[in-house]
């Protein structure tokens, strides 16, 4: 174990000196601000035109406020997911190209080790910066207006899950692609599953069973958007739960069984990840 938590602590110091961690970091804040500042003068708005003096204004209020929140939600998964396979898009296939992986598996170390190592310093480094947008997000609407949506807690463990669903597949796909191939793979895989969502969701909408179908094998294929849209239907309002469609979701929500094989899906990436540098001539 003292080995691992040596990789990891280096992992997590390389990862601190890269520019493309302030970058997210600098980008992230720059979209909180901007963020805050919609939604105050949004609420603003919606306060003068309601004038708050019925229980119905309160519950379109708080219909609103949802609405705005799931709509940062929605810019901050990306985020998260591009975060997620960029800053570990050339952890093992660069270095391997630039020789540096070959100073470390000369030591003591097994190989396994130093993936598994790699991988918590990156999941450490996600987790504080899906703390930092998530919760700024949320933060925001709630130090404006006092919203909390429902099941926040929930909704966050799925955001999280949905990075490490990523970081699981660049490591994977390190361990025997280049870095440009691998790139390639995560963002492809991500554009097909999007497009397989949107799918699915007209396809419920205009109960077309053969547009569903089509975005439940594109989950399959690779479940991140499912993990969205369960985050969506988790966090969403009472009433628009009762509708059974939004902007975000639609009637057809993915199963707590579909979170389950995407915490299988992201486990087997990792182990292959592990399998698949063990193999490799360096």
């Amino acid at each position: 174990m003292h080995s691992i938590f040596v990789i990891t602590k280096l992992t997590i110091r390389e990862a601190s000196r890269r520019k493309i961690l302030w970058a997210a970091l600098i980008l992230g804040l720059l979209f909180l601000i901007i963020y805050g500042l919609g939604f105050h003068f949004a609420r603003l708005d919606l306060e003068k035109s309601m004038q708050l003096r019925s229980g119905m204004n309160i519950v379109l209020m708080h219909e609103m406020y949802n609405f705005l929140l799931l709509a940062g939600l929605y810019t901050v998964n990306f985020m998260i997911i591009a975060m997620s396979a960029l800053v570990s898009i050339d952890t093992l296939s660069g270095e391997i190209t630039s020789g540096t992986i070959q100073s470390l598996v000369t030591k003591p170390l097994q190989r396994w080790q130093i993936v598994i190592g790699k991988w918590l310093g990156f999941c450490f480094i996600l987790t504080l910066y899906l703390l930092f947008m998530v919760g700024g997000t949320m933060g925001v609407v709630y130090a404006t207006s006092g919203y909390i949506a429902p099941h926040s807690i929930q909704g966050l463990a799925l955001l999280w899950l949905n990075g490490m669903l990523f970081l699981s597949l660049s490591l994977w796909g390190g361990s025997f692609l280049s870095t440009l191939t691998n790139g390639v793979v995560a963002f492809g895989l991500f554009g097909v599953t999007f497009v397989g969502g949107w799918m699915e969701q007209i396809g419920s909408f205009l109960e077309n069973p053969v547009a569903v179908n089509i975005g439940i094998l594109s989950s399959l294929i690779f479940p991140c958007e499912a993990v969205w849209r369960r985050t969506v239907y988790l966090m969403q309002s009472p009433l628009v739960t009762r509708l059974g469609v939004s902007f975000f979701s639609s009637s057809s929500v993915p199963s707590r069984l579909m979170i389950l094989y995407a915490v299988i899906y992201a486990g087997i990436l990792l182990i292959g990840a592990v399998r698949r540098f063990n193999r490799r001539d360096l």
